[in-house]
């Protein structure tokens, strides 16, 4: 019998799906359901710390900048081949997040600066209008580490 503790990666159908309201609540609620789902599956550390971080920015942009009254901002987690894939779709499809550096004077657009820092890919899907979805993708390969 082998004595060493083997890494399970969860299973490729294991996804999460909630939608909540776009408020400062909505957007740490998120986080907070986001870093339950990832404790109950038992990530890796590394790669659950930075999915907090970016569940996190995600989510607060959609409440910030993806809001109309009422409607809700669906988070969705999923893991498969090897990746955790977390997405953030709001009813602002004719606001999309810049990848251009902020000015030092903006109000807004460094937290993207931490999503690209954090995420090995990321991006943005259009639709179905009006929606658009902010998607962050993370290696779960044991061998894979973030320096």
């Amino acid at each position: 019998m082998n004595s060493e503790k083997s890494t399970q990666l969860p299973s490729p159908a294991d996804h999460f799906s909630v939608f909540l309201s776009p408020t400062p609540r909505g957007a740490r609620l998120a986080r907070l359901l986001a870093t339950d789902w990832m404790r109950d599956r038992d990530l890796p550390h590394r790669v659950a710390e930075a999915a907090e971080h970016l569940v996190a920015e995600l989510a607060a942009n959609a409440a910030t900048h993806g809001r109309l009254p009422g409607r809700d901002f669906r988070l969705v987690l999923l893991t498969r081949d090897a990746t955790l894939r977390i997405e953030v779709t709001d009813t602002r499809g004719d606001d999309l997040p810049h990848r251009r550096p902020p000015t030092p004077d903006a109000d807004s657009g460094r937290g993207l600066l931490l999503v690209e820092a954090l995420a090995d890919h990321w991006g943005v899907e259009l639709g179905p209008d009006p929606r658009k979805t902010v998607w962050a993708e993370l290696d779960l390969s044991p061998e894979f580490r973030y320096v």
